[in-house]
């Protein structure tokens, strides 16, 4: 059955590590579901910089299974609160992640 992972974690957030990155958090319940996550073709490095108009080399996916969580770090194109920023705290970047088939 396929889903999205929206619909599956229990947390997903974002905001700034600094001002030149963005972290993604993605958090659900138990280990088979982070792990169905982790498997997810749309989380790989290539689909979520895809998804966000970078370059692979400006993505990493940080799983740590320990916590059922998953983290991806994204340099920001544009450094926080620079000309041209429209989320200065990085609070609402998490949004093209939501309907990822899971």
């Amino acid at each position: 059955m396929t889903t999205t992972l929206g619909a599956l974690a229990r947390v997903i957030r974002s905001k700034n590590a600094g001002p030149t990155r963005l972290t993604i958090d993605l958090m659900f319940d138990d280990a088979e579901t982070c792990a169905r996550a982790a498997a997810a073709p749309g989380l790989a490095v290539a689909a979520v910089a895809a998804r966000y108009g970078v370059a692979s080399a400006s993505v990493r996916v940080i799983r740590y299974p320990p916590a059922h969580a998953i983290k991806i770090v994204i340099d920001r194109p544009t450094l926080a609160g620079a000309p041209g920023d429209r989320d200065v705290y990085g609070a609402q970047q998490h949004g093209p992640l939501l309907d990822v088939a899971l």
